[in-house]
């Protein structure tokens, strides 16, 4: 056993169903906000499990809403139908299996399709202010968000169109290339900053008014609109800046439905431990980057939120080789000696959950060990020379949930798209 052993043996508790989750519910209390991450997009497990957890919050702990890593406009679209709004399908998977952003399988896939199927039968029995929704945090959809603005405004305030067609036709020449318009951006450094700034102000000011749901979700696009054009804007330069105006932008978009949901609003998040962990229990601190896990700890006070980070230490995995790639089941080598992974291997069950004390913590959670990251480009040939974040387990994570062993998860078929998204920072996370 190694130096770790009785330690591990010490905190892990055996996972066997959803009844185990009884003391991380204790730890959640009346938290508002839940983040559980992930240590790769396309494992079976963290979406199955994290699925379970999520259904006992909401069940037992009344949470509002759940919100991921994915797109606002394709979000919108299942969290109608979860919400049985008129005209929404009545089978979410119709809405999951619309996505079309690459990778599509984060969320087009059979697990979630399960997860949406329970949370549309559980809100069908709920008064319609009560139904606990399902929306996008991230950036990247800024020619689809545009599209929704214009297609609300034709309908529901015409003397705005003329605004939002300014910022359309801006980044019309660079025919829906990010990469185009953050290249155009070199030589006029502004780009379309200034449409996109009174778009925002003039929607966000119509929000205010009080319109009701449609005028919330306008705003949310023209707030994507504007991230993801700042993010363009700085995505030549990689690295930090550009991963940091990501995260903010996940930030303030969750604080923003809490918000609308009114007080004593309460979210789950799901998205990749690179996300959710504290940026500052990693390697991530010392290169100036931020999370939406640190950002919230700050933001709402480090007893209104949990972060639960998931690993693993073999199995299989779906990811692709490059960025829009086609998706393919991959290998997950066994974890690098001396990682986080390879501690864990040695000593816990097969599947298990860490529920991490706040004093009196054992080294374990204060030593400096990897923690494996698995994008949605992944080169298993190379995972012992990358792919593994220095982290200090205890200030990272409030728990932790373990599966010795995974297996890829299951996506739906879907009509492929190509990628003109640049790959993100750090790779595919």
């Amino acid at each position: 056993m190694t130096r770790y052993g009785d330690e591990v043996a010490a905190l892990a508790a055996p996972l066997t169903g959803a009844g185990d989750f009884d003391v991380l519910l204790d730890r959640v209390g009346g938290a508002r906000v839940v983040m559980l991450g992930e240590a790769s997009h396309g494992t079976h497990e963290f979406y199955r499990w994290r699925a379970a957890l999520t259904r006992r919050l909401i069940v037992e702990k009344g949470f509002s809403f759940v919100a991921v890593e994915g797109d606002w406009p394709d979000c919108d679209r299942v969290d109608r139908a979860v919400r049985c709004a008129p005209g929404a399908p009545d089978d979410p998977r119709d809405a999951l299996a619309a996505f079309e952003r690459w990778p599509t399988w984060m969320w087009a896939n059979e697990e979630v399709v399960d997860f949406t199927r329970w949370l549309r039968a559980h809100n069908s029995g709920l008064d319609p202010r009560e139904r606990v929704g399902f929306h996008g945090l991230d950036v990247y959809s800024l020619w689809e968000s545009l599209r929704e603005v214009l297609v609300h405004l034709r309908e529901h305030d015409p003397a705005e169109v003329p605004t939002a067609l300014a910022a359309y036709r801006c980044f019309e020449p660079y025919g829906e290339s990010a990469r185009d318009y953050a290249m155009a951006t070199r030589l006029v450094p502004t780009g379309c900053e200034d449409e996109v700034v009174d778009l925002l102000v003039r929607l966000r000011e119509r929000a205010r008014g009080g319109d009701g749901g449609g005028a919330f979700r306008v705003w949310q696009n023209a707030e994507v609109v504007a991230g993801a054009e700042r993010y363009y804007r700085a995505m030549l330069g990689g690295g930090r800046e550009s991963w940091n105006i990501r995260d903010r932008h996940m930030d303030d978009t969750l604080a923003r439905l809490l918000d609308h949901r009114g007080p004593g609003a309460k979210a789950v998040v799901w998205a990749h431990n690179t996300h959710v962990g504290d940026a500052r229990a990693t390697a991530m601190a010392a290169h100036g980057e931020v999370n939406i896990g640190q950002l919230a700890r700050e933001r709402h006070g480090e007893d209104q939120v949990v972060l639960v980070g998931f690993g693993s230490h073999r199995g299989t995995v779906v990811a692709g080789d490059s960025w829009g790639a086609p998706v393919r089941e991959l290998p997950v080598p066994p974890a690098r000696p001396g990682s986080l992974e390879d501690v864990l291997h040695a000593a816990a069950p097969g599947r298990a959950l860490f529920v991490l004390p706040r004093h009196d913590r054992p080294d374990l959670l204060t030593d400096e060990l990897g923690h494996r990251a698995i994008g949605v480009v992944y080169h298993p040939e190379r995972d012992h020379r990358g792919n593994y974040v220095p982290t200090v387990l205890g200030d990272r994570y409030d728990a932790f949930l373990w599966f010795d062993e995974t297996r890829a998860l299951h996506p739906l078929r879907v009509r492929h798209v190509d990628a003109l998204e640049p790959e993100t920072y750090p790779t595919g996370a």
